[in-house]
Formats: structure tokens, sequence, C-alpha cells
């Protein structure tokens, strides 16, 4: 079976290259923002995509290795461990983004914080979205993993 972002195949190196570039790059913002350590929630974002960018690297080569050798990789030992590993950094990454947007909410609405200079909000807003769009790559590779899971 060929669902778009099977493992082995061009969707599915492309969806990894996605999660791998947008957690990078959330962590990315994220560390250049001034003071972000002072959030125990914007730090787990920072560890979480961390994990992310790792997971995602790591499959990214899997999946382009597997391309290029012509391999199959959908046998049910494989697939269940890309459906647990897959599930387990999705939890994590909408734990970590949905927690750092909730301390967003409260610098800028709140507690005014953003109204000073040495609170870079618009760095924590633009990190916290990558961290999203990074997570919902992650979810269709997740779901097609599962589904890939249920056929194998």
């Amino acid at each position: 079976m060929a669902l778009f972002g099977s493992p082995g195949k061009l969707s599915g190196l492309l969806l990894r290259m996605g999660q791998c570039v947008f957690a990078a790059s959330s962590i990315g913002v994220m560390v250049s923002a001034h003071g972000f350590f002072n959030s125990t929630a914007f730090c787990y974002l920072v560890a979480s995509m961390g994990l992310q960018v790792l997971w995602s690297f790591g499959l990214a080569c899997l999946d382009l290795h597997a391309l290029r050798s012509k391999t199959n990789l959908q046998n049910p030992v494989l697939v269940s461990l890309f459906v647990v590993g897959d599930w387990v950094t999705a939890i994590l990454s909408l734990a970590a983004a949905c927690s750092s947007a909730g301390v967003a909410v409260l610098y800028s609405r709140d507690l005014d914080y953003c109204k000073s200079p040495q609170i870079p909000c618009i760095r924590f807003q633009a990190s916290i979205l990558l961290a999203f769009i990074s997570w919902f790559l992650l979810a269709i590779s997740s779901h097609v993993a599962f589904w890939l899971l249920a056929a194998v």
C-alpha cells in the first residue's frame, strides 16, 4: 500500500524534511530571543523541538536510503517503531507548543510584557508558529504510519 507520506517514499521524505526544517527553525528563532530561558515552557519547546529534529532527521535519512536502494520499509516491525516514535514526539511537540503559546498569550495580553522593548514577543510567537507547523507535519506522518500498521 502506498499512502501519501509512507516511509520509504518521496512524499515521506519530504514530510520528514519539512518536520526537521520547521523544528530547527523554531529552535533557532527561540534561542535568538533574549531571555527565552526565563520561561520553563520556552525551554521545554526548545528541548521538544530538539528531539523532533533528531527523530525527523533520522527518519529522513532512512527514507533517503530506502529511496536510493529501492528498499521497502513497510514491514510490521519498522512501521510499529515509526508509529510509537511519531506518537511520542507528536505528543511532546504539541504539549510544548501549546504551553509556550499559553505563556506567549500571558505575556502579551495579561501582563503587558510585550510593551517593553526588552521582551522579544514577536520572536516567541514566530517560534511557536514554526513549532505548530512542524507538529502538523508530524501529525500527518503519524496518521499515515498508524494506517500502514493497520494494513500490514
